[in-house]
């Protein structure tokens, strides 16, 4: 069978998908509500999906029954109007398993999978940890592919194998390397969707085919981030280049080990949020918190009139 073939043809997760927040009470613990409306003002501003408890979710720092409760909250919220992804991001392969069956029981429209936590995984095993977790579920599978943080690089070989497991049908890339999207484009034509999954590149990946973009900063500035992949998909790119260089500067912080505090802390600038973390993350200083500040406003002053693109 051709490998385009083996891909599961409902599946068409497309477009602009933030990796969520979660709300946290001073106290430290969950604030559903808060991270239900959230999620609703997403939805209001037009993304076309959502990733529950990514990185930027902050999943390794939520208790297991934390995790669940999340999901089941955010799949009531939703109702189906868009795709809901929930991250996997657990230590042993058999926590994930265990947590991806229950994810299916409450009724999530896919997962995006993270190598084992903690334990840097060589290629084989990373490989290994896919196949187990693919094969205790129906749910479709993205592979998160991060080298960078993750120290294990699922390439093309890599991936070769692991497109015999049919319900894995996307990748979150986030080599950095914009060279890879179009290897994976050569070697597997239409087999897997191809997520950008860093910030700052996200306009080149679209222009290379990628068919949507994992983003953190689209939790502060939707309609903009959808407007750069409306912009991309019609090949009105000079126009959607407007928007981008404008945009560039936030889309930095993406990249930086304290991106969850970064994003937190400009999502509620803008009256989105709130910036509580859980530890060991802490609170941006003071100067740190300036430098956004003087990002975000500078931003905030020169934002682009949307209308002038006639996107409806």
């Amino acid at each position: 069978m051709a490998l385009a073939q083996m891909a599961n043809p409902t599946i068409n997760w497309h477009g602009v998908y933030p990796a969520v927040t979660t709300q946290f009470n001073d106290d430290g613990s969950i604030n559903f509500d808060a991270t239900a409306n959230m999620i609703e003002a997403l939805i209001e501003d037009g993304i076309h999906g959502v990733i529950v408890m990514g990185t930027v979710g902050e999943n390794c720092s939520l208790r297991i029954e934390e995790k669940r409760e999340v999901l089941r909250r955010a799949k009531e919220l939703v109702a189906g109007r868009i795709p809901v992804i929930s991250g996997v991001a657990e230590t042993t392969t058999q926590f994930a398993i265990e947590f991806v069956q229950a994810a299916e029981e409450i009724g999530v429209d896919g997962l995006m999978v993270l190598p084992g936590m903690v334990y840097r995984s060589t290629e084989r095993e990373a490989i290994h940890h896919y196949q187990l977790i693919a094969r205790a579920t129906s749910l479709p599978i993205m592979i998160y592919n991060n080298p960078v943080t993750y120290g294990v690089d699922l390439g093309l070989e890599s991936m070769k194998v692991l497109a015999d497991e049919k319900n894995i049908v996307a990748i979150k890339e986030s080599t950095t390397d914009t060279r890879r999207l179009t290897e994976l484009a050569n070697e597997f034509g239409d087999r897997f969707t191809v997520f950008c999954g860093v910030d700052d590149i996200a306009l080149e990946s679209l222009m290379l085919g990628a068919h949507g973009w994992i983003s953190g900063l689209t939790n502060v500035f939707p309609k903009e981030s959808v407007a750069i992949y409306t912009l991309a998909k019609q090949r009105r790119y000079e126009e959607a280049l407007e928007i981008w260089r404008w945009f560039l500067p936030l889309l930095r912080l993406d990249t930086i080990p304290t991106l969850v505090q970064c994003i937190k802390y400009a999502e509620q600038l803008a009256g989105r949020g709130k910036e509580t973390v859980r530890a060991p993350r802490l609170p941006l200083t003071n100067d740190e918190k300036a430098q956004i500040n003087a990002m975000y406003d500078k931003a905030m002053s020169n934002r682009i009139d949307l209308s002038k693109f006639n996107l409806d």
